[in-house]
């Protein structure tokens, strides 16, 4: 199987799972309207500009101080998902500089996911900023995104990314360290 097959098809996976887990109330994000459902479908058939308009729905929907704030974590995990869409589609249509603003605005909200979510969240977010980093042809920072997310704890949807197989060339390139007795 090609490159760019294999790839489309763990990206398509990738998606069907995500959709699959938000269907099981995994996260809250399965209450409807499902905004981040349609904006994958958009996204999917080459509409970043609905797909971001979409994403930012999916994103007012899970900021509220009831959802994600410092006296209520429930959706936390939501919100970062939410925000890590929307700088995905955001990088996909050209505007780094919002999908920036928006993959810090994720990190924020993965800092205040409970535990017991943060990894998975981390994962997904730091995978899909990476992917369309990817996707745009910016092989340095997707690399850079994914080592971050690793850092950062991750769990294995991160190393789903395209970037995961480069990190680990350049990781595996990397010129060894010397041994502590040769200083």
């Amino acid at each position: 199987m090609s490159g760019g097959r294999q790839y489309r098809k763990i990206n398509n996976v990738a998606r069907v799972l995500w959709l699959a887990a938000c269907a099981l109330g995994v996260t809250a994000c399965a209450s409807n309207p499902s905004y981040q459902a349609e904006a994958i479908q958009a996204s999917q058939g080459g509409d970043q500009k609905m797909a971001v308009s979409l994403a930012e729905k999916e994103v007012a929907r899970f900021s509220a101080p009831d959802q994600c704030s410092g006296s209520s974590n429930v959706n936390c995990g939501t919100l970062a998902l939410a925000y890590g869409g929307l700088a995905e589609y955001q990088i996909l249509s050209g505007n780094r500089l919002a999908g920036e603003r928006s993959f810090i605005l994720a990190k924020d909200a993965i800092r205040r996911t409970p535990l017991d979510h943060k990894r998975s969240a981390t994962g997904m977010v730091y995978r899909d900023v990476s992917e369309a980093y990817w996707k745009t042809g910016d092989k340095a920072r997707a690399i850079a995104v994914f080592n971050e997310g690793r850092a950062a704890g991750g769990d294995s949807w991160l190393f789903t990314a395209s970037a995961a197989e480069a990190a680990k060339r350049e990781l595996m390139d990397a010129p060894s360290l010397p041994e502590p007795d040769s200083f």
